[in-house]
């Protein structure tokens, strides 16, 4: 460990966590008895292995949610900033999907065939995101992996180009990174026998001499990426960045894959909307029912064109495309409600107002102790970043990752009732988010770093 980590004492750093570690173990019981318990039959505690990825030394069994706040089996309160890694962006069981819960409940939850929330559905999603052609899947990483499947069948290419730090999900073929110039397997990859760069290949975010370098080989099929890299922190795109990548690979041939499972935080047509944003696919996937599991993908007439001959050329038989809960009706009739009464303009000014005043009072606890942070943002989605100089690629924002002080920080946080999501620093502000909220973060931030700095 080196001495100093983004303008502090890496002993105060781990003095810090020590005292802390302590303090959760004493405020939290029966989360540890649970926790105990629980090891007879899942490994390490959990029957999910990402809900180890918190910074507590063990579990928080939860007990329910509502809005913008959690509550644990031990009456412990939090203001929710994590909001289930956007599972729950719109906050905890908004009165709408409630409702739309009880409503369905006794009416079938899954057939395989159509209801009329469908044509709903289609029509919402199409005026929303001005794709014309839609199909859901029951996870964004599936919505991912069938749109790549597809670029590669209508496009006779082997190959889809990812960008260096990117996550789509558990999509094999997205776990390629940079290592100076090498492209390697993504680091704690499990089980992986396909040699990755046969299938897909990796350059940085915003650098469009590479792209273009590997577009006129002629065997991308796709490239799928974030609006903004959201993953390994947050990269923003260069002024000109989505403009000049939409031009190179409608010049090259290759499709465009537009990944809004995060962006969606930016307004209620996502990064795409908001930005004039120009692709032939477009995934979404985490909030889209309201935290049940489902996700969309949709596409242009064009493309529609060209998987309808691509399915006209081959015998009838399992596309690879499909999962037998997709499109279950239950979800089906969240997701209209959801988009009809949920994802509206008026919740997202709020989400908007909320995610600025917190950015704001990030920014001014960090310049009022000359730390060289900064935060970044796209709308309700606000993240503090451990560096002075925002990161334009990966391999910069990996460098600003410092697991440590992200451990501290997160766990100060938890202490004094506050929740971030368990990877890096992101936060995300919901329409149940109160100022009261944000000043509670804010003030926690300060007294975190004093602590630090006194360390």
């Amino acid at each position: 460990m080196t001495d100093r980590m983004a303008g502090i004492a890496a002993l105060a750093v781990s003095a810090m966590t020590e005292r802390e570690w302590a303090r959760f173990a004493q405020s939290h019981p029966k989360s540890h008895k649970l926790a105990q318990e629980a090891q007879a039959h899942f490994p390490g505690s959990v029957p999910m292995s990402w809900m180890t990825d918190w910074a507590t030394p063990f579990p928080i069994f939860a007990k329910q949610a509502s809005g913008a706040r959690i509550w644990d089996v031990d009456g412990n309160a939090y203001s929710d900033f994590c909001l289930g890694d956007t599972g729950s962006m719109f906050g905890h069981s908004p009165a709408p999907v409630v409702e739309a819960l009880r409503e369905h409940a006794d009416k079938g939850l899954t057939y395989m065939l159509p209801t009329e929330d469908a044509i709903a559905v289609g029509e919402l999603l199409s005026h929303r995101f001005g794709l014309p052609y839609w199909q859901m899947a029951t996870t964004a990483t599936d919505a991912n992996r069938f749109v790549l499947r597809l670029a590669r069948g209508i496009t006779g290419r082997p190959k889809i180009l990812v960008f260096n730090g990117c996550y789509h999900g558990t999509v094999d073929d997205t776990y390629l990174r940079l290592r100076g110039n090498h492209q390697i397997p993504r680091p704690g990859l499990i089980g992986q026998v396909q040699d990755l760069t046969a299938v897909a290949t990796v350059i940085e975010f915003n650098d469009l001499d590479a792209l273009e370098a590997k577009l006129m080989e002629g065997d991308i099929a796709a490239v799928i990426c974030e609006p903004a890299m959201t993953n390994i922190g947050m990269v923003l795109p260069e002024p000109g960045f989505h403009e000049q990548m939409r031009a190179l690979t409608r010049r090259y041939g290759t499709l465009l894959v537009i990944d809004e499972t995060h962006c969606i935080s930016t307004g209620p047509g996502g990064y795409t909307r908001a930005y004039g944003l120009d692709p032939d696919f477009l995934t979404l996937g985490k909030p889209i029912s309201g935290g049940i599991p489902s996700a969309v993908y949709g596409y242009t007439a064009e493309v529609a064109d060209r998987i309808r001959k691509a399915q006209q050329s081959v015998p009838h038989g399992h596309s690879g495309i499909g999962t037998t809960l997709s499109a279950n009706a239950l979800s089906l009739h969240l997701m209209r409600v959801v988009l009809e009464q949920v994802m509206t303009p008026q919740a997202y000014a709020h989400m908007e107002a909320m995610s600025k005043a917190l950015a704001e009072g990030v920014e001014s606890v960090i310049h009022a102790r000359a730390l060289p942070w900064h935060v970044a943002r796209v709308g309700s989605r606000a993240e503090i970043v451990f560096s002075a100089k925002p990161p334009r690629n990966g391999t910069e924002a990996a460098a600003t990752l410092i697991e440590p002080l992200e451990k501290a920080l997160h766990l100060y946080f938890i202490n004094r009732g506050v929740m971030i999501a368990p990877f890096h620093n992101m936060t995300l502000c919901c329409p149940a988010t109160a100022k009261a909220d944000v000043e509670k973060l804010v003030t926690a931030l300060g007294a975190c770093v004093d602590e630090l700095k006194k360390g």
